[in-house]
């Protein structure tokens, strides 16, 4: 670790998270710790939830109302700055990065293995009347949006699914979804968080069929709306006996406005690279594979987000040897 920074003056800053319990507000409360140790006494950091699907957090960072958020997936980011895809409406030409942190996610469709199904083009053959647990895809949620967007890819657009007698059964976190298919209310579910324990125990009970993503539909989404693609390896979950290709769902990004003051987020990005072991301690418990951060967090990898990053956190990567100054 470097010699730690210290700031007289006090700040008060907000930071945005999640809904309250998740991944976002232990980052969130994590960074706020270590940074007020290191400025003034009268230091004060507030971490605001959300109420919706995210974008909400974007927006109050790119107003100058909060200070610094988190958004997942990282391959959305360049279409805020623009004002293009689910940001249509919400542009935020002014965001800056601070770092990312990495998180092996997939968004994957997952069907109850009574309908037989185990390929999109099956799928589509058949048209069952599904009823499929999902994220809502209302202009906030980036869960929703993404899933959308892989269902209309391979030919299944929600006209599609009506058309079959289909409908989606939607909420707006991750574990409403999944609990909905674990009660059996739903005959499928469309979501990432693969790494959580709702997932794998659908799974490994024979519960839901993962379907494989099709070529076609990858590159599609990759080229139309910059959306990734990863395999799952084998192995991941035990009735996954091949690679499963996905979409990818992956890395958090930490977000500030390009008018914070410098010497905050010089601090800020000290901080999360310095004080790292602190965050992973928080998650050793579980091997990195199934951990909602992906340990260990490397500095070369935080210092390349998909958009460009503050003064302030370039500063410290350059004069931590991290980046080049001409890089």
């Amino acid at each position: 670790m470097s010699t730690s920074p210290r700031l007289e003056r006090s700040y008060h800053l907000t930071f945005v998270g999640d809904w309250g319990q998740a991944n976002f507000h232990r980052i969130c409360s994590w960074l706020c710790e270590e940074f007020c140790r290191r400025t003034g006494d009268k230091s004060r950091v507030a971490i605001w939830s959300i109420r919706h699907g995210g974008i909400e957090a974007v927006d109050l960072v790119q107003q100058g109302e909060a200070d610094l958020c988190i958004v997942t997936p990282a391959m959305l980011l360049p279409q805020a700055l623009t004002g293009t895809g689910i940001f249509q409406g919400h542009a935020a030409p002014n965001l800056r990065a601070l770092a990312v942190l990495p998180q092996n996610d997939r968004m994957i469709l997952a069907l109850d293995p009574k309908l037989g199904i185990r390929s999109f083009e099956e799928l589509r053959q058949k048209r069952p009347a599904l009823r499929i647990a999902a994220s809502r895809d209302d202009g906030t949620n980036f869960i929703g949006h993404v899933g959308r967007l892989v269902m209309a890819a391979h030919g299944i657009d929600e006209a599609t699914l009506a058309s079959w007698g289909g409908s989606y059964r939607v909420g707006t976190k991750p574990q409403e979804s999944l609990a909905l298919m674990l009660e059996g209310q739903v005959d499928a579910v469309l979501q990432e968080a693969i790494m959580t324990p709702q997932w794998h125990e659908l799974v490994e009970s024979g519960r839901a069929v993962p379907l494989p993503a099709e070529p076609q539909a990858m590159a599609s989404l990759r080229e139309q709306h910059g959306i990734g693609s990863d395999v799952l390896p084998a192995g991941y979950w035990t009735p996954l006996a091949q690679p499963l290709p996905a979409v990818d769902f992956s890395d958090f990004v930490i977000l500030v406005r390009d008018d914070l003051r410098e010497e905050v987020a010089h601090l800020l990005t000290w901080c999360l690279v310095e004080t790292r072991a602190a965050i992973e301690r928080q998650y050793k418990h579980l091997p990195p594979h199934r951990s909602p951060l992906s340990y260990p967090l490397l500095p070369e990898r935080m210092a390349r987000p998909p958009i460009e990053l503050h003064p302030g956190a370039r500063r410290y990567y350059v004069e931590s040897g991290v980046l080049a100054a001409s890089a």
